[in-house]
């Protein structure tokens, strides 16, 4: 039952601060800082007790109740170490979120908390389900608060970037949701057995060209929500006009669980057709790297130039996960992980920024380094982790992704590398014109608070535990890595199978 708890205490925390804000906001608040506080909790004493590889099942710990039987839909939740690793993510950056809201959010605060724990709920569900309608079903719970969030809280234009937002989301969700009733028929056709089960769809057999087609419908929606160019249009937009623990949120999570759902679903459920599109998928993400870095370089938004970075980063996912390497999955693991904290991070810090200055214009910033040094030596931090320097965490995450991309592609690796030399350009861009050079004539900015250091400490302190040692969590995610991509390819035809053990370029020496 730790499972459906996860789950429960996000959703009735939600509906209990909606509650008290008629009382007292202070309570609403504390509510849902508490109701996140108990989850990380659980969660981190869950990942203490299983450290690393177990030798056996990848799986935790599982729980299944039959939902709606008589179609084959159960609720089925499931952890394993990916799993594991995102939900420690979620609980931290929704703790952050809520801090960064503490005194923002003044406007009709207990149906804004509501709304965040009913996402971080969302994402929850996304993360452990097992079932294939009670993963569309999750999927859809973490869009519509979020809808909300941009569309109620954001800034001038939040109506906009919320349509859009909802409009590419909802539409590549019902691509999938499409896709999902056409493996539900095609595996029940073939066996007898009709489910929306995870593990009987594993190895269903069909037609090479049904697979195809099947596959694309789930990769619509998780390189929607990835974002991948050329489907990445809403992602600046959403981020521009969010709240800032909105967009810590959509940039931290969000975007993580189409990562997760190309690692959970797209290879081992389509493992022949997604091995077919490797090399276009690989293509896309060095497209998006080079792409988002360039439009990260002109902006003059300080939150749109920290969603571009994003589309570049995500790039690096695509790069990882359709190698075929572990390594290469690996780092996508990491990436997933050190992204959601150092572009969080900087969501924050624009959040800050916006708070004191009631711009996000970086051309009218500028000299602040004297005025607030904490925040400037965490901004520091943060950008020196974005652009992938040695001793934080990205790095390992890009450096594990681009070898495990160049035994599948050295060329497109080395246009991929090319985006790490874009990071350093925008990256140190973001301190020279926010932190240096001439002030511009604005007043003095008041440095970080308590609540303010004490949301970003931490947040510094894992992004250079990650760097320096990050073995821990590679553990965590080793088994997961390697029985997914033997699974993957135990389901290829034979021929399949001996071209990747004999081809160099595929095949990686232990």
């Amino acid at each position: 039952m730790i499972l459906v708890w996860f789950i429960l205490i996000l959703m009735l925390g939600g509906i209990f601060a909606w509650i008290a804000a008629r009382w007292s906001v202070a309570a609403a608040r504390w509510i849902s800082l508490a109701a996140v506080l108990i989850n990380f909790i659980i969660a981190v004493s869950l990942w203490l007790s299983n450290p690393g590889p177990t030798g056996s099942s990848t799986w935790i710990t599982t729980f299944n109740a039959a939902w709606i039987p008589s179609f084959g839909i159960n609720f089925s939740l499931a952890l394993d170490g990916l799993s594991l690793l995102m939900l420690l993510l979620t609980f931290l950056l929704g703790i952050a979120a809520i801090l960064a809201s503490w005194n923002e959010i003044e406007y009709r605060p207990g149906l804004f908390h509501f709304n965040v724990l009913w996402v971080l709920a969302g994402i929850t569900g996304v993360f452990l389900t097992m079932d294939l309608f009670l993963f569309y079903f999750f999927w859809e719970v973490m869009l519509i608060p979020m809808y909300f969030l941009i569309g109620i809280w954001g800034h001038e234009n939040r109506r906009y970037a919320a349509f859009k937002f909802f409009i590419f989301t909802q539409a590549s969700g019902l691509l999938m949701l499409l896709a999902i009733l056409g493996l539900y028929f095609v595996n029940g056709s073939a066996t007898g057995t009709f489910t929306f089960n995870y593990f009987d769809l594993l190895g269903a057999e069909m037609a090479a060209g049904v697979e195809r087609w099947l596959m694309l419908g789930f990769l619509a929606a998780f390189i929607v929500k990835l974002p991948v160019v050329p489907f990445h249009s809403w992602l600046p937009d959403a981020h521009s006009e969010a709240p800032t623990g909105g967009s810590l949120i959509l940039a931290g999570l969000l975007l993580k669980t189409g990562a997760y759902g190309l690692l959970r679903f797209v290879v081992p459920l389509f493992p022949t057709a997604s091995r077919e599109i490797a090399d276009i998928a690989m293509l896309f993400g060095v497209i998006g790297i080079l792409y988002g870095a360039l439009l990260a370089f002109s902006q003059t938004d300080f939150k749109r130039l920290v969603a571009y970075t994003s589309v570049s980063h995500m790039g690096f996912i695509m790069l990882g996960v359709f190698s075929f390497t572990s390594w290469g999955w690996q780092g996508v693991v990491m990436q997933m992980i050190t992204h959601g904290l150092s572009t969080g991070a900087l969501f924050l810090i624009a959040g800050s920024l916006y708070e004191r200055l009631h711009t996000r214009d970086i051309q009218g910033m500028g000299g602040f380094w004297s005025q607030a040094p904490f925040m400037g030596t965490v901004t520091l931090v943060f950008v020196m982790a974005s652009l992938g320097l040695p001793g934080l965490g990205n790095f390992i995450a890009e450096f594990l992704t681009l070898i495990g991309a160049w035994q599948a592609s050295p060329v497109l690796t080395v246009f991929a590398a090319l985006g790490l030399v874009s990071a350093a350009i925008y990256s140190l861009r973001i301190m020279r014109k926010i932190f240096f050079g001439p002030t511009h004539g604005r007043s003095v900015i008041p440095d970080y608070s308590l609540r303010e250091k004490g949301m970003m400490i931490p947040l510094v302190a894992i992004i250079l535990w990650l760097g320096f040692y990050p073995q821990p969590v590679l553990d965590t995610s080793d088994d997961v890595v390697r029985t997914t991509l033997d699974e993957s390819t135990a389901t290829l035809p034979r021929s399949d199978r001996e071209s990747i053990v004999l081809n160099p370029d595929n095949h990686e020496q232990d």
